[in-house]
């Protein structure tokens, strides 16, 4: 009787990707001569903005992927706009530090060419305290405070269309009808998928509303429920054939391992830094977002395909 393997896959776009790969290190892709650096004229009374959203959300851009505090982000970006030629002004660091409270970060996003397809997930990110090795050698000191991440990102192009960030005490599941707020409601959405904790009544009824299919594995206790909604009874539907098949072979079937792609892209959120800058929750919410801007950029540039071989 022969063991069982692993698949293994083959990458079969090497060339595209491996140019996709060298452009991430190219800083033209972040500097746009087209974009408006100076908006115009809102018509409002007091003193008009400087800078655009866009520029602003550039320097942050560039801040994020080098680790640089302000000021040093402002005369980077100073440098940056004498090599390329542009007579643009740098925002300095008290404007910079202003306006990240209040930016409205774009999320760059292709689109899938179907419905939508979600994989959802939440991860920490610790916002106070001292590294790793220094909790290890003297113990966890009072003042380590952690945010949370929940994020969902589109199965097909793997860039992340919803986020939400929280402190830590914040559960899974009550995020989730928000994150699905987020989605248009024209963008018809196939499935969601998420793991155990997102097993309750308003992520399913949520994931309903919106004519979705929940690929969510109920729990090993798990009971039906009241079939009185649309929700309960996929829930009940999810129940049964985990109890027919068996836990494993109905994560196989249902494609409950897609999930662990959205597992990566938590990894490379944090490969952008193991915590954050920012000090105030506002300013918080606006870095994380701006990190998974620049991750969505590097998405749209190129990502590999790969096959099952043999």
């Amino acid at each position: 009787m022969s063991s069982w393997a692993p698949t293994k896959y083959k990458t079969t776009n090497w060339s595209s990707y491996n140019d996709s790969l060298k452009q991430r290190g190219s800083l033209s892709i972040w500097f746009d001569p087209e974009m408006v650096w100076t908006p115009p004229p809102s018509g409002k009374r007091g003193r008009q903005q400087q800078f655009s959203d866009a520029a602003i959300q550039t320097c942050l851009t560039l801040k994020v992927l080098f680790g640089l505090p302000l000021r040093q982000t402002t005369g980077f970006v100073q440098s940056l706009l004498r090599l390329v030629g542009l007579d643009w002004a740098a925002p300095d660091f008290s404007t910079l530090c202003r306006r990240q409270k209040t930016l409205n970060v774009n999320l760059p996003y292709r689109g899938s060419k179907g419905p939508l397809n979600l994989l959802i997930d939440s991860t920490g990110i610790k916002a106070e305290g001292e590294g790793e090795w220094n909790a290890r050698k003297h113990g966890v000191s009072k003042r380590r405070i952690w945010r949370k991440i929940h994020i969902g990102i589109d199965e097909e192009t793997l860039e992340v269309r919803t986020v939400e960030v929280t402190s830590s005490n914040v559960g899974d599941a009550p995020i989730l009808p928000e994150l699905l707020n987020q989605i248009p409601p024209d963008q018809d959405i196939g499935s969601v998928t998420a793991d155990g904790a997102y097993d309750t009544r308003k992520c399913h009824e949520a994931i309903a509303a919106r004519e979705a299919h929940a690929v969510i594995p109920p729990r090993k206790n798990a009971k039906p429920w009241k079939p009185t909604s649309a929700g309960a009874i996929a829930r009940n539907d999810a129940v049964s054939a985990q109890r027919y098949l068996g836990r494993t072979l109905w994560r196989r079937w249902s494609g409950y391992h897609r999930r662990s792609r959205v597992e990566t892209k938590m990894h490379c959120i944090k490969l952008l830094g193991q915590s954050l800058m920012a000090r105030d929750f506002e300013r918080q919410v606006a870095e994380i977002q701006v990190r998974i801007a620049v991750l969505n950029r590097y998405t749209a540039l190129g990502i590999p395909i790969t096959e099952p071989v043999g």
